[in-house]
């Protein structure tokens, strides 16, 4: 009986021992990046790397940032809190005048610590890697004074289990990766002017998610030579959507879809939820990976939490919207808030008299098709989907359809088709609740000062006045 008890007591230690161990979390994070991978659909980009890693993970397709710029964005997803309701959503803003997140708010980083893991946020790595993570936070609020442990790659092995992010700069302009795409093979939106500049630009930048994932691969080597792979869970992801004229900093698909890619380590039991091998278009929020990340760890979701558990004993039900807000980006000042369903977009825009090509430094110096939108409209040599852009005022409401029109080209907003009308008044209804319900903060206007002073970018310095040069097809 003796022996019968002690043979029990080490299979229930063992039992318990295997419960409690906890995977390492490592957090890729790609700026300014869509789901431009083949694994997606996208043409002229090699990108073996990730398309391995989603045929043995899980593929979502309808995974979308809060916010289309990085800072907002950032702010949200490290918090789990929508960037509108802690204060955040002025793009970098916050960065001179002590201000902290809401009582009861913490980063991602701060909570793993507390639950016992170890952090680092991934700017030095091997000499055999080739690269440097960028070490971006970018955060619209003072976090605290050691968000992370570590920056050093080399510690990871030795403190385990580990929380770390690296994130990824390829994809952010200016791009400089080799070339590999052919310009003349690349797709081309109907919202852009399909010209030599345009060809060129889209190249170089899938050129740069070709090289994005090979350093991606580089990580793969480093997380097998340190024996990370088997109890390491891998998330890959967008910090929001591509740096194009209509996408970053703006409230379509294009600026607030990105990529979600999640591989579960092969010596651990998945979390419920989790299919190798599955792509899943449910609608998820990046705020919700930092939920799902916090149960991954055994941490019970905090109260107030705005994303939700999507894996895990945990889980809360599906999202059947995802909301988006783009406030001031830099100099320029904007407001729209924008909701999506499994079919159609919703966007309304609190500063419909301002252009969509409102100036914008960064924009005008970094981004050749801003430019070449204007001149062409000069001209009057776009379509009327382009011309759009250069209009001079926006609309104030905007639907799309988006089993129909993918692309976001055909506002149904003022459509009299029964089906367009009860979906717009749904759509709209909805926000107005969520702006509401999330005490958005950004119906309190930012003092002019404030964003004279704070919205000047570093990515790019103020412009001189002027015409823009002129360019070649």
């Amino acid at each position: 009986m003796i022996r019968f008890l002690l043979v029990l007591s080490l299979c229930v230690a063992a039992t318990l021992h295997a419960e409690e161990k906890r995977p390492n979390i490592l957090w890729l994070i790609a700026e300014d990046f869509g789901p431009h991978l083949g694994c997606y659909g996208a043409k002229e980009v090699s990108t073996p790397v990730l398309d391995a890693l989603a045929a043995k993970g899980m593929r979502f397709t309808r995974y979308y940032t809060t916010a289309p710029v990085c800072s907002a964005s950032r702010s949200a997803f490290n918090t789990g809190m929508y960037q509108t309701t802690i204060g955040a959503h002025n793009h970098r803003s916050h960065r001179d005048d002590g201000f902290t997140l809401p009582a009861g708010v913490k980063v991602i980083s701060e909570r793993m610590r507390e639950a016992g893991y170890f952090t680092a946020n991934v700017k030095d790595l091997p000499p055999e890697a080739g690269f440097k993570g960028s070490g971006k936070t970018d955060w619209n609020f003072q976090g605290p004074a050691k968000p992370f442990d570590s920056a050093n790659w080399d510690d990871l092995k030795q403190h385990q289990p580990f929380y770390a992010q690296l994130n990824f700069q390829e994809t952010h302009r200016t791009f400089h990766a080799p070339p590999h795409a052919d310009p003349a093979k690349v797709e081309i939106p109907p919202y852009y002017p399909d010209y030599e500049i345009t060809r060129k630009d889209m190249a170089q930048y899938l050129d740069a998610a070709t090289e994005l994932d090979r350093k991606i691969g580089k990580v793969m080597e480093l997380l097998k030579r340190d024996g990370l792979m088997e109890n390491t869970v891998i998330c890959f992801m967008g910090d929001h959507g591509a740096a194009h004229v209509r996408a970053k900093q703006f409230c379509y698909e294009e600026g607030l879809h990105t990529p979600l890619i999640l591989s579960w380590p092969s010596a651990l039991n998945p979390p419920a939820g989790y299919e190798a091998g599955k792509v899943s278009d449910r609608l998820l929020l990046s705020i919700d990976l930092t939920a799902t990340t916090l149960g991954w760890a055994g941490i019970a979701k905090p109260e107030g939490m705005q994303g939700r558990v999507f894996m895990g004993a945990n889980a809360e039900p599906p999202r059947e919207y995802v909301f988006g807000a783009r406030d001031r980006c830099d100099e320029t000042v904007f407001r729209f808030r924008t909701v999506r369903d499994a079919r159609y977009r919703y966007i309304r825009n609190f500063t419909p008299d301002r252009p969509f090509l409102q100036h914008n430094a960064y924009k005008e110096k970094q981004y050749p098709v801003w430019n070449l939108i204007k001149e062409l409209a000069a001209q009057d040599k776009l379509t009327p989907a382009q011309a759009s852009l250069a209009a001079p005022t926006m609309p104030e409401e905007e639907l799309y359809d988006l089993q129909e029109d993918p692309h976001e080209i055909h506002n149904l907003a003022k459509s009299n088709s029964p089906e367009h009308r009860a979906a717009r008044e749904r759509l709209s209804s909805v926000l107005s609740e969520w702006i509401e319900r999330t005490n958005d903060q950004g119906r309190i206007p930012e003092p002019e000062e404030v964003a004279k002073n704070e919205g000047r970018t570093k990515e790019a310095p103020p412009e001189k006045k002027g015409k823009p040069k002129k360019k070649k097809d």
